[in-house]
């Protein structure tokens, strides 16, 4: 792909390897390319969009199959994402319900400043690459740079084992919510974020911060979607048998992006057209949403659908 004459979406963050061991079974590990951003775009690759990954990988053979593995999803992976000294992993332990438990061995020091295209008309950031420094800054400073030509959006997907306190990964997420358009988390995520605060009142502190759209996803019970200008909406999960949660987040992430493009919101042109969002506007990327993440949530692994599965 041609990231010069391409109108593309562009997913900074991490890309690792997930070893991967179910706790009923220890001996039965996997290693998995993987990482929230990496899924965000592998989401995007699948469902036919343009789609470039700027993210920080090493010369070894992880990162060697991190590389095949999300060009076989049609992601186009920045040369300059290639000069970490060691690929990063993520020890994901399953308990027996699937969800997963994360520590890592984490490089994250991408060349500063991180070069976007003008022909970048969504860029997406978010997990542990938006606030692991030193390059959580220069992600900050590449999404306010890239405003002036694309439409910006968020998922904290936090991770406490490396984010430190709520504290200080508050005063760093917050910073990015700032100069977001569309933010994606979880309730989950809130709850740790804000220790427990009520989430309609932290939705609406966070949409006073800059954005236009908060989507919140909370597991089984479906997501909630507000805008700035008050429309609320909220998604009806169907009964999709789970069996396990990895990458689910990250394709719901990505199936936004894929219906915000398929409804014309891309570009920073976009950004005052977004602030009218209407409600059916907004079931419909839920709608999306939920029919992409139903299917990763089906199978096993970081594996959402292509656009002929659905």
């Amino acid at each position: 792909m041609d990231l010069t004459t391409t109108p593309h979406i562009l997913a900074i963050g991490e890309a690792l390897i997930d070893v991967v061991t179910p706790a009923n079974d220890p001996d039965n590990r996997k290693e998995i390319p993987g990482g929230s951003p990496a899924n965000v775009a592998m989401t995007l690759g699948r469902l036919g969009r343009d789609v470039a990954l700027q993210t920080w990988i090493g010369n070894d053979p992880y990162g060697d199959m991190i590389a095949e593995h999300f060009a076989a999803s049609k992601v186009y992976i920045t040369p300059e994402s290639r000069g970490a000294t060691h690929t990063t992993t993520a020890n994901a332990l399953l308990n027996e319900k699937g969800a997963a438990t994360y520590t890592f061995d984490m490089e994250w020091a991408p060349v500063a400043p991180i070069a976007v295209s003008p022909q970048a008309r969504i860029v997406e950031a978010g997990s542990i690459s938006a606030v692991v420094e030193p390059g959580a800054s220069a992600v900050l400073d590449a999404l306010i740079s890239a405003r002036q030509h694309a439409l910006i959006t968020y998922d904290p997907n936090a991770r406490p084992s490396i984010m430190g306190t709520p504290e200080e990964a508050w005063r760093i997420v917050s910073r990015f919510v700032a100069v977001s358009d569309v933010v994606k988390v979880s309730d989950e995520d809130i709850a740790w974020l804000t220790n427990n605060r009520p989430l309609d009142e932290v939705v609406t502190e966070w949409l006073n911060m800059g954005p236009q759209l908060v989507i919140v996803t909370r597991g089984g019970k479906g997501a909630i979607a507000r805008t700035s200008s008050g429309v609320e909406c909220e998604s009806s999960p169907n009964d999709v048998k789970v069996v396990d949660t990895v990458g689910a987040g990250d394709s719901f992430m990505g199936a936004i992006l894929d219906a915000m493009w398929e409804l014309g919101f891309h570009g920073a042109e976009a950004r005052h057209a977004l602030r009218s969002l209407t409600e059916e506007q907004v079931l419909r990327i839920l709608a999306r949403a939920t029919e992409v993440s139903e299917v990763t949530i089906s199978r096993a692994g970081a594996n959402p659908p292509w656009s002929h599965e659905l």
